[in-house]
C-alpha cells in the first residue's frame, strides 16, 4: 500500500478495499521501521492517528467522507497542531504545546485525514539543507550522506521514503521546491494569500506560504483542494474563490508557451542538472509545447534582495521569544535583561542568530534606507520581470536547483554557498508567484527536479502542466532502492 499515491489511496478506501487503520497501521509501522536513518520526525503521533483512523472508517461507512477521508498525512512541524508539540525545530519551543489548532491543521481535520506525525525542518524554517534543526540533521533517501534540502525536508523525505504518503511544508524562499527536487518528489508553493497562515509560525511574513509535498500533480491538487481558501483570521489571506484543482488536470496543453529564462542556465547550473532539465524540455515539446526564449533581467538580486528582507521580517517576528510567556527560559535569571540574554542566546541555534542580527542592523536607524528600502524597491523591479514574460507566455520553466543533493555538512561552514542553493527559487516568493517542482530525472543517481512557475493563482494550470508530464513520464514513481 505504500507504493500507492492518495488518489490510488483514496479510491481503495472507499472501495473497501483496506481500512483506514490498516492503512495507518502499515504507514505508522514503516515511520518506526525507517525514520530512525532518515531522521525526518520530531514527533509521532501513533495513538492520535489510529484514533483518528476509527473515526475516519467511521465517516466513510456513513458515506460522510470526502477524498482525503482516512488519508494519512505529515505535517511540518511549524503548523500549530493543539495538543501535540509544535517545536519549529527549535530548541526555543521544544516545550511548547499548542493550545490552539493552525488553519491548515484545522482545514485538514475537516476532510478526515489521520496525523502520522509532525515532521523535522531547519529551525524557525531558516536553512536550505535541513541541518539547522535542534532535531540533528534529517537524511535524503536516496543517499544517506545527502541532505534532503531545507527547509520542510522533514517532509520531503518522508513522502520520497513512502513514510508518509503526503505531507505539508513551507517556501519562503524555496523551502517546498528545493527539497522536493533533492528527494524527487512533487512540491507546490501556491501564490502568497492562497492559503491561511494563521497558525503558522512566522519567519519572514510577506514570503511564507503553505503548500503540498507529495508524490505526483494530481496529489498535490487534492490536498490544495482542501488547504486552499480565505481566512478571516488572516490579514494576508486573499478572498478569491478556490477552484476545483482536479478538474483541470487533464486539459490539452498543445500549443502551451513556454518561457525559458537565459539566466537561468548559466554559470553555477551542473552540467548533469542542465541535461535533465533539457530532456524534460524536449518532452514538453513532444506534447506540443512551444518554448521561448525570455529573460528575467533582475534574477540575479534575488538573493541578495532576500537576504536583506527576510532576515529584517524574522528579527521582528522572532523577538516575541523572550523567555516571558512561553518556550523556553533560562534557570534562574538575574534579572530581566539576564532573563531576554541567556533565554535568547541558549534558545535559539546559529542560524536563527545570524539572521536575527541581520536583520536587526538592516532595520536600525541609518540603514533602513540604505539597505531594507532599497531591497524592496528591487522587490518591485524582480516582480515587474515576471510580469513582462507572462505578457508572452504561460509557464516558465527551469532548474529548481543549481545542484543535485550535496553531502552533510559540505557548506555548513559556508553560509554564502549555502544561500545560493536556493539561487532560482527566491524570486518567486520575491514576487509571490506560484512555483513548483516535479521530479524530472537523474543526475550521477540523484534525483533532478524541474520547477515550474505560473502567473498570480494560476495554481490549476501549473498543475495541469505538471500531470501531463507525468502522464508521459514515470520520474514521479521512483523510489529509493532501500524503501521499497
Amino acid at each position: 500500500m505504500h507504493n500507492k499515491t492518495i488518489a490510488e489511496l483514496s479510491a481503495g478506501l472507499k472501495d473497501k478495499q483496506f481500512s483506514s487503520e490498516e492503512l495507518t497501521r502499515v504507514f505508522v509501522e514503516r515511520a518506526k521501521q525507517f525514520d530512525p536513518k532518515l531522521n525526518s520526525f520530531i514527533t509521532l503521533t501513533e495513538d492520535l492517528a489510529l484514533e483518528q483512523a476509527r473515526q475516519a472508517d467511521q465517516r466513510i461507512q456513513a458515506g460522510d467522507n470526502t477524498p482525503l477521508t482516512g488519508i494519512p498525512i505529515a505535517q511540518k512541524d511549524i503548523f500549530c497542531t493543539k495538543g501535540v508539540k509544535t517545536s519549529c525545530g527549535s530548541k526555543m519551543l521544544d516545550n511548547f504545546y499548542s493550545p490552539y489548532d493552525a488553519t491548515v491543521i484545522e482545514q485538514l481535520n475537516n476532510t478526515g485525514m489521520v496525523l502520522l506525525g509532525k515532521t523535522n525542518m531547519d529551525e524557525f524554517a531558516m536553512g536550505s539543507s535541513n541541518e539547522t534543526s535542534f532535531y540533528g540533521p534529517v537524511k535524503n533517501p536516496w543517499d544517506l550522506n545527502t541532505v534532503p534540502g531545507g527547509s520542510s525536508g522533514g517532509s520531503a523525505a518522508a513522502v520520497a521514503a513512502r513514510v508518509a504518503p503526503i505531507a505539508t511544508g513551507t517556501d519562503t524562499g524555496g523551502s517546498i521546491r528545493q527539497p522536493a527536487a533533492l528527494c524527487g518528489i512533487t512540491g507546490l508553493k501556491p501564490t502568497y494569500g492562497r492559503v491561511s497562515r494563521y497558525g503558522m509560525i512566522a519567519f519572514a511574513s510577506s514570503l511564507d506560504q503553505a503548500g503540498p509535498l507529495a508524490q505526483s500533480a494530481e496529489d498535490a491538487a487534492m490536498l490544495l483542494n482542501a488547504m486552499a481558501g480565505f481566512d478571516t483570521r488572516d490579514s494576508t489571506s486573499t478572498e478569491l474563490a478556490v477552484p476545483d484543482y482536479q478538474a483541470t488536470l487533464n486539459e490539452n496543453i498543445n500549443g502551451l508557451k513556454i518561457g525559458i529564462p537565459k539566466e537561468y542556465f548559466g554559470d553555477g547550473l551542473d552540467a548533469g542538472v542542465q541535461s535533465a532539465i533539457e530532456e524534460a524540455l524536449k518532452e514538453y515539446e513532444k506534447l506540443g509545447a512551444q518554448l521561448i526564449d525570455i529573460e528575467l533581467p533582475n534574477s540575479s538580486l534575488s538573493v541578495p534582495t532576500y537576504y536583506v528582507v527576510a532576515p529584517a521580517e524574522c528579527s521582528s517576528n522572532l523577538s516575541r521569544f523572550d523567555g516571558v510567556r512561553f518556550g523556553y527560559r533560562c534557570e534562574n535569571p538575574l534579572n530581566l535583561e539576564d532573563l531576554y540574554k541567556r533565554s535568547r542566546g541558549d534558545g535559539f541555534g546559529p542560524e536563527v542568530k545570524r539572521r536575527i542580527m541581520i536583520g536587526t542592523y538592516v532595520l536600525s536607524s541609518g540603514y533602513y534606507d540604505a539597505y531594507y528600502l532599497k531591497a524592496q524597491r528591487i522587490r518591485r523591479l524582480i516582480s515587474e520581470d515576471f510580469k513582462e514574460a507572462f505578457k508572452k507566455v504561460d509557464v516558465i520553466m527551469g532548474p529548481t536547483t543549481p545542484t543535485t543533493a550535496f553531502n552533510i555538512g559540505e557548506k555548513t561552514n559556508d553560509p554564502i554557498t549555502m544561500y545560493l542553493s536556493d539561487v532560482y527559487t527566491i524570486a518567486v516568493n520575491l514576487a509571490g508567484l506560484p512555483g513548483m517542482s516535479i521530479p524530472a530525472g537523474f543526475s550521477e543517481n540523484k534525483p533532478v527536479g524541474l520547477q515550474l512557475i505560473g502567473n498570480y493563482f494560476e495554481e490549476a494550470k501549473l498543475l495541469n502542466v505538471a500531470h501531463q508530464y507525468q502522464l508521459n513520464t514515470d520520474w514521479h514513481r521512483q523510489i529509493p532502492g532501500e524503501f521499497k
